[in-house]
């Protein structure tokens, strides 16, 4: 099943400390917005990337494409104040049926889970890869644990979201009509009174927020390429 997929890539990222834009910071020699953009690049049922963008990182961004050769780019929007009004800017752009919304800061998506995902917006309008929570949650309140929160129906949200492009544009004009801010795209939605299909992701789908996740994501850079070199040697290609 075809999509687009939009994917916000203007935020700076203060948590990263990296004085630039965090999907410029090179992983094994590449940007991480290039990581994130060869998944939907080979991906053949995406059809269009939207890449919302800093006006001020322009150029930048249009050397990397050059240099990578991504050719599903149909449009860089510019962004807006918060993550929501760039996302907003980048669905009007879109065209397919399905849509999926995706931050450019997660690099490790993988394959199998994407068609889940598009099939899944269809029949049911929304959807969203989550994981179950591991740790222990407790509710915090000026330094002092409030409750143990029960875990067993906790789950940790992530990246793509898909929806059907009318309904997820619906809910983007009536939050911004009516001035409110979702935690995600998937919370517009719920807000309307609207379900949300949850389809199990993968813990290593992080989105690399701080510079420890930089440890942890060269980590599964070279697991993967030792796989990679596993099978290659295996099959004797």
């Amino acid at each position: 099943m075809n999509y687009e997929v939009v994917i916000p890539a203007a935020g700076q990222g203060k948590r990263m400390n990296a004085g630039k834009n965090k999907q410029f910071i090179e992983l094994e020699g590449k940007p991480v917005i290039a990581h994130t953009l060869t998944v939907f690049e080979a991906d053949p049922s995406c059809t269009g990337i939207i890449l919302v963008i800093n006006e001020a990182e322009r150029d930048e961004f249009m050397d990397m494409i050059e240099r990578y050769s991504f050719s599903k780019i149909k449009k860089m929007a510019g962004g807006g104040a918060e993550r929501q009004e760039s996302v907003y800017n980048g669905l009007k752009h879109a065209s397919e049926p399905i849509v999926f919304i995706h931050d450019g800061a997660r690099p490790f998506i993988e394959y199998p889970v994407l068609q889940e995902l598009a099939a899944a917006a269809e029949r049911e309008g929304a959807a969203t890869l989550a994981v179950p929570v591991k740790d222990t949650i407790k509710r915090v309140e000026k330094g002092e644990v409030l409750e143990t929160v029960e875990r067993s129906s906790l789950w940790a949200v992530q990246t793509p979201q898909a929806f059907r492009l009318s309904e997820i544009l619906h809910a983007h004009k009536d939050a911004e009509l009516h001035h409110y801010q979702g935690t995600d795209d998937a919370s517009l939605i719920e807000r309307l009174q609207q379900k949300v299909h949850v389809i199990t992701g993968s813990y290593a789908n992080l989105k690399l927020t701080t510079p420890e996740d930089l440890l942890i994501a060269e980590a599964i850079l070279k697991q993967r390429k030792g796989e990679i070199n596993h099978d290659t040697n295996r099959t004797g290609i």
